[in-house]
This record gives C-alpha cells, sequence and structure tokens, in this order.
C-alpha cells in the first residue's frame, strides 16, 4: 500500500487547528484551577455569610471541586497529546500511526487531531486494555 504524504498545506492546517486547540485547553485549564483551587467554599457557593456550611452543601462543593480538578487532569492529558501531535507536524511523522507506521484516516485526524494510533491499532490498544 502506498503511503500518503500529508502535504505541506494539510500539515499547516492541521498545526493551526493544533495550536487552536492546545491555546483552548490552556484557557479551560487556567479557568477552571483558578475557580476551584483559589476559592473557598463560600466563594464558591456563593455564600458570603458568617454561618458555616451546611455538611450536606460541603459534601457538594467537595464533590464538585473534586470532579473540575478531574476535568483539569484529563484536559492536561489532551494538552500533552496536542503537544505531541505538533512534533510530529514539525518533523513530518504527524498522520502515521505510531503503532503500524500506516496513515491515520483524514476522517480521524479531523475529529482528532491529536491522534498518535490509526483506529485499527487504537481499538486494539484499547480491547488489551480491557483485559488488564
Amino acid at each position: 500500500m502506498k503511503r500518503r504524504k500529508i502535504l505541506k498545506k494539510e500539515a499547516e492546517a492541521y498545526k493551526d487547528t493544533l495550536i487552536n486547540l492546545k491555546e483552548d485547553l490552556i484557557v479551560q485549564i487556567n479557568d477552571i484551577s483558578h475557580d476551584t483551587l483559589m476559592k473557598s467554599q463560600k466563594e464558591i457557593s456563593g455564600d458570603v455569610s458568617g454561618y458555616s456550611l451546611h455538611p450536606a452543601d460541603a459534601a457538594t462543593d467537595s464533590y464538585e471541586r473534586d470532579f473540575n480538578l478531574g476535568i483539569v487532569s484529563s484536559d492536561r492529558k489532551v494538552l500533552l497529546e496536542v503537544e505531541e501531535a505538533l512534533k510530529r507536524v514539525e518533523d513530518g511523522t504527524y498522520g502515521q500511526c505510531l503503532c503500524c507506521g500506516k496513515d491515520i484516516t483524514k476522517t480521524r485526524l479531523k475529529a482528532i487531531p491529536y491522534a498518535r494510533f490509526c483506529r485499527t491499532c487504537q481499538i486494539k490498544m484499547e480491547e488489551n486494555e480491557e483485559r488488564i
């Protein structure tokens, strides 16, 4: 099978998409981190009274804080994937599966511009993880 080399014009378009995604992720991470980590539970809940939080309110606030930190953690993982994809654009390996070396389809790259693996290899990896 002949490999499709991503044209310079295509690579630049993917690079722009990745840069925009990176910027959006950084803004989201910073916003959620600031709102979650820099404010007290009373500030987050909007309660400025001198009364302490009800235990149920404190539990809800704690859950929301943990949930938001989970989002930040996921966003950071995606951010790392985006940065790695940008490196692949620069070194000319963007769009090639890191597992089998075959081309990743344009449809997949459009949906997941930081994809490291073709769909077939991704499915195999996920199936192997489920067995563990």
